[in-house]
């Protein structure tokens, strides 16, 4: 979600506080271990141009939220954020899925998949609750909005279980506000964010791949 800068102290448990602190350091040692097998595996082209179908929406994805997600200020339920709670996050596991298919690597995949579930749900967790604490409207948002999952169409309120056991109707949709939250993306917020790492980073990654596999290639020829 990263809808808030860091949470107020008692707001999540340790094990929340402890993934929250390791996910970037995290992010350092996979790109390590990616780098590490570019260099043992060969490049598979038609896979890099594959991976692009992931990473590109990815990157798109992630700087649509960056520029348009306030935090601390307001509960952001437009642009990315009406379809899906955390477009931030899901862009990254867009990305990671996408470089783990440009190297073809099962090895990369599964530590991926790993980092991301003992890294990004505790972390979600912990965000739902400062948010659920700070924003009245926010248990509203969840049931029109799903945590990862986007929707394709704007998602309306559902009903909670004991408003279906008593017969309730679906609320109509509210009049529209006098001064509604802006969706439009915003350069200044992306800035901002610094969103433009994600992109300095997938091109370094791609780089590696076009450059270094070749370059060592080139080198073990020479020593033979």
């Amino acid at each position: 979600m990263n809808q808030q800068e860091t949470p107020p102290k008692g707001c999540s448990t340790q094990w929340q506080s402890w993934a929250r602190r390791i996910r970037v350091p995290l992010g350092f040692v996979t790109a390590a271990l990616y780098v590490f097998e570019v260099a043992r595996r060969p490049t598979h082209p038609s896979a890099i141009a594959w991976s692009l179908l992931l990473v590109l929406p990815g990157l798109a994805l992630r700087a649509a939220a960056s520029g348009t997600v306030k935090k601390n200020r307001e509960l952001t339920v437009t642009g990315p954020y009406a379809h899906t709670r955390n477009p931030l996050y899901l862009g990254s596991m867009l990305m990671a899925a996408g470089f783990a298919v440009a190297l073809l690597s099962w090895p990369l995949a599964l530590v991926l998949a790993a980092g991301f579930a003992v890294v990004y749900i505790p972390v979600i967790a912990g965000e739902e609750q400062f948010l659920r604490a700070t924003f009245p409207g926010f248990d509203d948002y969840c049931r029109s909005v799903p945590r990862l999952v986007p929707r394709i169409v704007h998602g309306r309120p559902r009903l909670t279980p004991a408003q279906a056991q008593n017969g309730q109707a679906i609320p109509p949709d509210p009049p529209p506000a006098a001064n509604p939250p802006s969706s439009s993306f915003s350069l200044a917020l992306y800035l901002k964010h610094r969103e433009y790492n994600s992109a300095i980073g997938a091109a370094l990654l791609y780089l590696s791949l076009l450059v270094l596999r070749p370059m060592l290639d080139f080198v073990l020829h020479q020593l033979r």
